[in-house]
């Protein structure tokens, strides 16, 4: 592998301009063909083959009328301080304005609270809904602008007026500029102090965008013919804005040594594409198969999610072993390190450093206050509770919030999470009797409020029916009581012949929660026993990929154990701007071990490759382990900081999934990098000393050879010259292997 990228780095760095020109038409076609085609995000998370995704293929069946348009609906939730909604004054004032609303010629119905009773018992709170001729995602700017007017008539009149987003629109969710600003900000500033120098610092951001650009713009352009989930979007520009950062400081980082070390400005290019650009397509490699990996849960909404981060990930790799060498060439000596300290911060006097010193000096106690740490932090994951955050979940500055809560405090908890029980009585003699009969024996069971009168289809051997629950759409009673309903429709079948399905978004929210924790686990050991045998290929040892493979679970359990310690348990929620604690994202577990998985073993290989190098040349353990964390320590502490800050910087947005991701991201980069893999796993390999690399020979003889580190270019001293001398020299090798 070193050998192709060195050439190939040579290559991009003699036509640099042309490689750069290249890159920059990339972006250009991608983006003509974006606004062409504009973006589609329809996919919805479903779960195929789900107990209530049965119930809406039913539902299809047995109601064609009431499932094939799927209409678009908005709420209005009316509430005056003090005052009755059915006084005459107020009664006028809502009339007025929904009857002004209906002119609209895009309004199919309005449903009246005053002739469809929807208002609370204590006449304080009503709700009305807006039903539309096009689905949600087809209703338009203007039909939205005269519904707001109206509103805020309303709220001039001292009305309460809040709604609820449009049903059948997916929500694009806000990341927001400022998240994004203060990620590359902060990324540039650790830059700087690392490389101290503007034109340095600033490379690594601008080739990120520019991979981040053509990843994004792909996405969309792809987002018209896969069904794509929104939320897809936000992971693919949080991991790719980290990532892209980090492989252009790999490469860059090792540029500058090289030039401090005599080399000419292409060869050292040519040689630091073929080093380090061997650990970054690995580590991408290592990424793109994780993301990828999500596809073994069979979840639909999760592999495409997967893929589209892959994506970016694949084209930050690319940017970095071609784009970044053109650039590298372009600005030529004007990244050589000037001042001498610079010089010492890139070839040591001495081949440690103080912590590596005291890593090694006291490895016991640094192994058992490492590990022991991880394993507090770990105990809030034993009561961690998943499911799809919800309009409560959202900040109270947030209209959709307050009507949440404006409904819940009028007509139950349970009024915003209804379920939808589908009762089939095919072949029964009587079946609305029957089905009369099994609604009855729902109407009785514990933690119900109400069950509205079964609603038949054209032949009657079917009805709807709509329960609500007592507790909310999120809390734990809510999914018992789908599973208890699920359960009696042994009962009914048995004794009417009605078996009852459960359906609607609650149901639905319960069922993927309940399929993505089951999936879990197999991921979990696919992503283990991968980390194993691509550890085991670049390091040859058994003991190194294993303690690895320890401390990423280690890394996962910390990290969902904050999580929950914040999000779920709701500490510390001022200080990451959490407007309310809940369940946490339902597939948040198995995105961020896939994600975490692959950053892990990024650091792992820049980190234990120098001292596997060291060791191989000298047979000395503890002096390979002070030689790796001196020589690649600094890079992958500025590497996992910046990965901190970007991910950081999406905890600031409205959304509560993106800021659930961005913390869980955030936190799990800075403890595996600063507490498991530059603390813990040094400290137990000192521990172990000689048998860190110990691997059986016959192991040995059979596992292919993996060059990350590049040590086969310095074995060939045809790789020494400069990259035209080296594209020539292989050039020479390719005709006499040919004419053989």
């Amino acid at each position: 592998m070193a050998k192709v990228l060195y050439i190939v780095g040579g290559w991009a760095a003699k036509w640099r301009k042309s490689v750069l020109f290249g890159g920059i038409m990339v972006l250009l076609l991608a983006a003509i063909v974006a606004m062409r085609v504009g973006p589609v995000f329809e996919g919805e998370m479903t779960v195929p083959g789900t107990e209530s995704e049965k119930a809406l293929e039913i539902m299809d069946k047995k109601f064609p009328s009431e499932t094939d348009l799927n209409p678009g609906t908005i709420q209005l939730v009316f509430k005056v301080e003090g005052k009755s909604l059915e006084s005459s004054d107020t009664k006028q004032a809502i009339q007025s304005s929904l009857k002004t609303i209906s002119r609209d010629n895009a309004v199919e119905s309005i449903a009246d609270p005053y002739d469809f009773g929807t208002i609370s018992p204590n006449k304080e709170i009503g709700y009305t809904t807006i039903t539309y001729k096009v689905t949600g995602a087809d209703v338009t700017a203007s039909s939205i602008e005269a519904l707001d007017q109206q509103v805020e008539k309303l709220r001039d009149a001292g009305f309460q007026v809040e709604k609820s987003g449009i049903s059948g629109s997916p929500e694009i969710p806000k990341v927001g500029v400022i998240s994004e600003v203060i990620g590359i900000a902060m990324a540039f500033l650790i830059l700087l102090i690392f490389f101290r120098s503007l034109l340095a610092a600033g490379l690594p951001i601008i080739t990120a965008i520019l991979g981040l650009g053509i990843g994004v713009l792909l996405i969309l352009i792809g987002s018209n013919y896969v069904d794509l989930a929104a939320i897809s979007l936000t992971t693919a520009i949080m991991l790719g804005l980290a990532v892209g950062i980090d492989y252009g400081l790999f490469i860059l980082s090792r540029h500058r040594q090289n030039l401090l070390a005599g080399k000419s400005i292409r060869e050292s290019i040519a040689a630091a594409t073929g080093t380090a650009g061997s650990a970054v397509v690995f580590a991408g490699i290592t990424v793109i198969i994780a993301l990828i990996g999500l596809s073994v849960t069979r979840i639909p909404f999760l592999t495409v999610m997967g893929i589209g981060a892959a994506l970016t990930v694949f084209i930050a790799v690319l940017i970095a072993i071609l784009v970044v060498p053109a650039v590298l060439s372009l600005l030529g000596d004007r990244l050589m390190p000037k001042a001498a300290g610079d010089k010492n911060s890139y070839v040591p006097a001495r081949e440690s450093n103080a912590w590596g010193r005291f890593v090694t000096k006291f490895p016991l106690p640094v192994a058992l206050v490492g590990i022991l740490l991880l394993g507090f932090i770990s105990l809030p994951a034993l009561h961690l509770q998943t499911g799809l955050p919800n309009d409560g979940m959202k900040s109270e500055e947030t209209t959709e919030r307050r009507a949440y809560d404006l409904l819940a405090n009028g007509f139950g908890a349970g009024f915003n999470g209804p379920l939808i029980v589908l009762a089939t009585a095919d072949g029964v003699e009587n079946p609305q009797s029957a089905i009369a009969q099994a609604a009855k024996e729902i109407s009785g069971m514990e933690g119900i409020t109400n069950t509205a009168p079964p609603v038949p289809n054209q032949d009657g051997a079917a009805a709807i029916l709509t329960v609500i629950p007592q507790s909310g759409p999120l809390d734990k009673e809510t999914g018992k009581l789908v599973e208890s309903i699920r359960a009696k429709s042994k009962d009914t079948e048995s004794q009417y012949g009605v078996r009852l399905m459960v359906t609607g978004s609650t149901a639905m929210d319960v069922d993927i929660t309940k399929k993505l924790n089951e999936a879990l686990p197999v991921f979990g050991l696919l992503v283990v026993g991968l980390a194993f045998i691509l550890l085991l290929l670049v390091f040859r040892s058994l003991l190194v990929p294993l303690k690895a493979v320890l401390g990423y679970l280690l890394t996962m359990t910390a990290t969902l154990g904050f999580v929950v310690f914040v999000f779920q348990d709701g500490n510390l929620a001022n200080l990451f701007g959490i407007t309310q604690s809940g369940p946490i994202l339902n597939f948040l577990p198995m995105l961020t071990a896939g994600i975490l998985f692959g950053l892990a073993m990024d650091y792992e290989v820049f980190l234990v490759s120098r001292m596997r190098e060291k060791f191989v040349h000298k047979n000395d353990a503890k002096g390979a382990i002070l030689f790796g964390i001196k020589s690649s320590g600094s890079v992958v502490t500025a590497a996992a900081l910046i990965m901190v800050c970007v991910f950081a910087g999406f905890v600031f947005a409205e959304d509560t999934m993106i800021k659930s991701m961005g913390l869980a991201l955030a936190f799990g980069v800075l403890i595996d990098a600063f507490v498991v893999r530059l603390a813990v796993l040094p400290a137990i390999m000192t521990l172990l000393g000689r048998s860190s690399w110990y691997l059986p020979k016959w192991l040995d003889r059979i596992l292919p050879n993996i060059d990350v580190e590049g040590s086969a270019l310095e074995e060939d001293k045809s790789f020494s010259a400069s990259s035209d001398d080296q594209l020539a020299v292989s050039a020479t090798k390719a005709k006499k292997s040919a004419t053989r």
